[in-house]
């Protein structure tokens, strides 16, 4: 009885769009356990989770169900592969403010930093290449800035693993969802500042509420201004947002939204230090800057989104939505582009470029719960279509000999840098058809199936030599399996195999072409456990992942091109553990476990692989007192650790392991009014958190540092 009252919690009777299911009277008991009442039947009215609460409402550091990889809201132990989900109270607790840093702080992920909205963010070894807004995907690429802001969303959730079933053309790495912020029924907001070392500010203004007399239309406007000078000299971050939703109830079923949302940088880029010409890391100080003082970096871009929703009589759930994204991004900046001899002597260049990108998805939708053999079963099936088109130029100009240890920031003029490296244009355009079914022949069994057949083309135009290529592939069929099994009311086994294909549009082999798409697998197991009314979730994973044809560079400047790699395999582990042990202590704590083994290669080994060190854990803890003298005090603390990685650069540039300690001291002096305190790497670490190539990337973390915040909520 047990496990079906863990099914009952997730199909709610309160909603008013009605699936009527029988079930036993036992059942029934189950949930009210004492009582000796007796029915005959229980009436299920649809999934209740099509209508989960935000996270910045339920509150804590865990949510009981998620939408990444699944189109509809599915309860965690329900999805048969690892995800994770970053509630609003956690993003606010650690003042993450971009997607990178949260990253850097989330079990499983692995973050090749840069400035701030402008790094590299992994997962098993692969590079996130998108992210969704509720389930719409748009590039993100370091080189665009394009990582986003966190001001406008609710929550971020994680899936780690090819989802090729509703994202065939994604990154064997996973897909991050971020979830919006959405209008409330009643009027609400927040006023937020901060302040700490290096000049760091963050204000943001959140108001929220109806428009109208009986709340049919509501409104919600989020506006954020970041900005810090950063620990290296002449180093400088701008972050701004301004987010807009106006949601409509058309009807007592049908919703209408409407969002806006715009994010804009304005940077003083830094890319590191060089290392020894031998791959020995040099002493620096963690503030030398090795760029130009002429260094800029500006990008822009804007998401329109419109998503209409019903709830069916029958209790189905139809969605159809649409974003539309254009960014752009200039940039001119110079590092350095040699490794360092015995003189001290460096080479510094100077990159320019600009870039273009428009970019539109749409996605269709209708979900359908049914009875089963007295249980509760699921289909989805829908169409998507996306769009890419990205403008590329770039070019490089050498500046000259540098003396690293008497180096200024204005020894060389801003050049005049002629696009000659790069000036393309790539396409991709993507249509796709999905189905997926949740059947349980028993209550405590959930067998999973899907299947996508998507069509793709790919096109590459240089605007260089005129030359052009291209690429698809009609009726591509992309499989799912999955399997959940309740061993009792608190644990589910699960298993499931995944599929994806990936157009890698910009990867040109040595004669122009495009080289052929990526395709990989992944096998994965685990147990899922769900406690204190899924107050705190569990999991326990391995994985093995096969990757063909994935592009790396070959030869250097501008005589590289790409080449495939053949075949990679990944093997893995993973534990992660969050929400509350009791009402007042949360926590999130992770350990990741990855071994990667590059088989028939091509050309040069891919460099980001071995940056992933084997070893990496997590761990964020607060708590928070009630009643008595400390009666609104919370305090905190966290530990992020790595063990040591390297380049496969030649020659080698080794990083030791590193561990890193916070903490964090807040404090509620009314119902209104909260102040907090972030204490960063309290140990004053010295450590580097990225290695490149004797040239250049090589980033020291940040030294110690405090942030002081005050918040008013309305």
């Amino acid at each position: 009885m047990a496990s079906s009252f863990h099914r009952a919690r997730h199909w709610g009777w309160p909603l008013a769009f009605g699936l009527s299911l029988t079930a036993s009277s036992q059942m029934v008991l189950a949930q009210t356990a004492g009582s000796d009442a007796e029915l005959d039947t229980l009436t299920v009215k649809g999934n209740r989770l099509y209508e989960m609460l935000p996270s910045e409402m339920t509150g804590g550091y865990t949510v009981d169900a998620a939408t990444v990889g699944t189109k509809t809201p599915a309860s965690l132990r329900d999805i048969p592969q690892s995800v994770s989900v970053m509630t609003r109270e956690a993003l606010e607790d650690q003042n993450f403010n971009t997607l990178d840093q949260m990253a850097k702080r989330t079990p499983g992920m692995r973050v090749l930093p840069n400035d701030s909205g402008r790094s590299s963010i992994y997962s098993r070894g692969y590079e996130y290449n998108e992210y969704n807004i509720d389930g719409l995907p748009a590039p993100m690429a370091s080189i665009l800035g394009s990582v986003p802001n966190l001001e406008a969303f609710d929550r971020v959730e994680i899936m780690r693993g090819p989802s090729g079933l509703f994202n065939s053309t994604s990154e064997l790495g996973g897909i991050v969802n971020m979830v919006r912020k959405r209008p409330t029924y009643d009027f609400q907001g927040h006023v937020l500042g901060r302040y700490g070392s290096w000049d760091q500010n963050h204000e943001e203004v959140d108001l929220s509420g109806p428009i109208n007399s009986d709340g049919s239309v509501r409104g919600r406007m989020v506006i954020a201004n970041d900005d810090s000078n950063g620990y290296v000299d002449e180093n400088d971050n701008t972050n701004q947002t301004f987010y807009g939703d106006i949601d409509i109830d058309l009807d007592d079923a049908t919703t209408l939204s409407l969002a806006y949302l715009r994010q804009h940088r304005d940077i003083v880029p830094t890319n590191g230090v060089p290392a020894a010409e031998d791959g020995s890391l040099l002493d620096f100080t963690r503030s030398s800057y090795f760029g130009a003082d002429w260094n800029t970096f500006n990008s822009q871009s804007n998401d329109w989104i419109a998503e209409l929703t019903h709830r069916f009589d029958n209790g189905g759930y139809g969605r159809v939505a649409t974003r539309y994204s254009n960014r752009d991004a200039d940039y001119q900046y110079a590092y350095t582009f040699s490794g360092v001899d015995e003189d001290g002597n460096s080479s510094l260049v100077g990159l320019g470029g600009k870039v273009n990108q428009e970019t539109w998805s749409v996605d269709a939708s209708y979900s359908q719960p049914f009875q089963t053999f007295g249980g509760v079963s699921e289909f989805v099936v829908g169409t998507d279509y996306k769009r890419y088109e990205t403008e590329t130029a770039q070019g490089v100009a050498r500046l000259g000999t540098i003396d690293v240890y008497d180096y200024s920031s204005d020894q060389f003029d801003e050049p005049d840098i002629a696009y000659t490296r790069a000036d393309n244009r790539t396409t991709l355009e993507e249509y796709g058809l999905y189905s997926k079914l949740t059947f349980r022949p028993i209550q405590p069994l959930a067998l999973i199936a899907g299947g996508r057949v998507s069509s793709y083309r790919q096109d590459l135009t240089s605007y260089l030599d005129g030359s052009s290529d291209s690429r698809s592939d009609d009726a591509k069929f992309t499989p799912y399996a999955g399997i959940v099994f309740d061993l009792d009311n608190h644990h589910s086994l699960y298993a499931s195999y995944s599929e994806v294909f990936t157009p890698q549009s910009d990867a040109v082999g040595e004669n122009g072409e495009l080289i052929k798409p990526r395709e990989g697998e992944q096998y994965e197991v685990g147990v899922k456990g769900s406690y204190f009314d899924g107050d705190l979730n569990a999991r326990i994973s391995a994985f093995r992942m096969y990757d063909e044809n994935r592009a790396a560079s070959v030869g250097a400047g501008s005589s590289a091109y790409s080449a495939a790699l053949g075949k990679t395999r990944i093997d893995g582990a993973e534990f992660e553990v969050s929400g509350a042990l009791t009402p007042q202590w949360s926590v999130i704590a992770g350990y990741t476990y990855l071994d990667i083994d590059v088989r028939e290669a091509a050309g040069n080994n891919d460099v980001a692989f071995t940056l992933m060190p084997k070893n990496q854990f997590n761990l964020w803890t607060k708590y928070g007192f009630a009643g008595g003298a400390l009666d609104g005090l919370e305090v905190g603390g966290g530990v992020t650790a790595l063990s040591d990685f390297e380049t496969l650069s030649s020659p080698q540039v080794e990083a030791p392991g590193y561990a890193v300690v916070d903490a964090m001291v807040g404090y509620r002096f009314t119902s209104h009014i909260k102040g907090q305190l972030n204490f960063n790497n309290i140990l004053d670490k010295t450590y580097y958190e990225r290695v490149g190539s004797v040239s250049t990337f090589n980033m020291y973390g940040a030294p110690s540092n405090v942030v002081a915040s005050l918040r008013y909520d309305f």
